[in-house]
């Protein structure tokens, strides 16, 4: 039997440590962990690369560290809950999946997934985004709607609406293990009791402050998003609207917007900006902008996970990783010439982390996904 956690550790703090911890004393069990790579669900470049993160989930307690392919980090909620569960769940001891939230309240938090397969929710979803609302902001008027202020404040915080995701996606071989948060708040600029968001924590690192009290391993070799703003801008004005529709999360024309803005501005917050609406927020826009960066197509997006990745394990790992029942890559050089969907996704995680090295200071070389050892604890 085994735990899993489905994760971005970016970078990995005390709260991440109390998650594993807190999971491994309910039930006992190894923890394996899915883990976003060089790029996060909110469409932002990871503190760190994703070797020194697997590491240190590793030092933190985790038995088995799995990289979530790059295509489904940067998706939205859904993608990102799904494409994590099937992963978690190709191995045959998988029982549960821990995650933290900000309410724990299991029935209530199966209450909100069961809500989001509600016709009538669903209705009254499509007529406030007739209006120009955005989902996550309309799914939570509808459920306080059709069933309760309770029910509706689960969608209100960004861990909740993971949490909900995770159960809308789970088998039922697998069971929720949800986990209350400690300390501070997601996004929080208040620290408490050694405990401190990931922003809080980045924003720290970028300053070049200690964060010794908020972090079991303090990573040394940092990304800055600034360092690839003009590679951005000349893949962005290097692609046509068609293209840009060619996009995860482009819908409705947005191609257009995007594209206008494009041309109209020389930076890429400036662009966000003019984009922006009650309909299209900045996540889901860094998102589009983080695709279009990386060669990520709808396409790509909608390939189902293929393989398991190993970034790292212990022995209680690699006891975990005898029983998958996909194709485990130990070297992305073999696993490349499996060919099909499995080598479409490498290209593009490979790319991905060459993307990343350009990012720190000074530039990293390309290959890490060739030349990083798989990390043994």
């Amino acid at each position: 039997m085994a735990i899993g956690i489905i994760c971005e550790f970016n970078p990995f703090h005390n709260g991440h440590k109390y998650l594993i911890q807190k999971a491994k004393s309910l039930v006992n069990e190894p923890v394996a962990v899915v883990m976003s790579t060089s790029f996060t669900q909110r469409g932002e470049i990871a503190i760190t690369d994703k070797f020194t993160r697997a590491k240190s989930a590793l030092l933190g307690g985790a038995d088995l560290v799995i990289e979530l392919p790059i295509a489904y980090a940067v998706s939205n909620a859904e993608v990102f809950a799904k494409s994590g569960v099937k992963i978690l769940s190709s191995f045959s001891d998988m029982n549960y999946l821990a995650f933290g939230c900000e309410n724990n309240n299991i029935n209530l938090l199966k209450q909100a997934a069961q809500a989001h397969r509600n016709t009538a929710v669903q209705a009254l979803v499509a007529k406030e985004m007739q209006n120009g609302s955005y989902y996550p902001k309309a799914i939570e008027n509808a459920v306080r709607e059709i069933y309760s202020n309770e029910t509706a404040d689960i969608l209100s915080t960004p861990n909740n609406v993971l949490a909900v995701e995770y159960l809308k996606a789970l088998p039922n071989n697998i069971s929720p293990l949800p986990i209350q948060r400690e300390g501070a708040a997601h996004d929080s600029k208040n620290a408490a009791n050694n405990f401190a968001s990931a922003s809080y924590i980045r924003e720290k690192l970028k300053s070049g402050e200690n964060i010794g009290e908020f972090v079991p391993y303090s990573p040394s070799e940092l990304a800055f998003p600034e360092n690839l703003e003009t590679a951005l801008l000349y893949k962005l004005r290097s692609m046509t609207a068609k293209e840009i529709a060619n996009l995860p999360d482009v819908t409705e024309g947005l191609e257009n917007r995007i594209y206008s803005a494009i041309h109209e501005y020389n930076c890429v917050d400036e662009i966000l900006f003019a984009v922006k609406s009650k309909r299209y927020t900045l996540a889901r826009l860094r998102r589009i902008l983080v695709c279009a960066l990386l060669n990520i197509t709808k396409e790509i997006q909608n390939i189902e996970p293929s393989y398991a990745r190993v970034l790292g394990f212990t022995n209680e790992g690699a006891k975990i990783l005898k029983n998958c029942n996909l194709p485990v890559i130990t070297s992305v050089k073999k696993g490349l010439s499996l060919g099909g969907n499995i080598e479409k996704l490498l290209k593009t995680e490979i790319f991905a982390t060459d993307i990343f090295s350009l990012a720190t200071n000074p530039p990293q070389k390309c290959g890490a996904d060739f030349t990083t050892p798989i990390i043994k604890i």
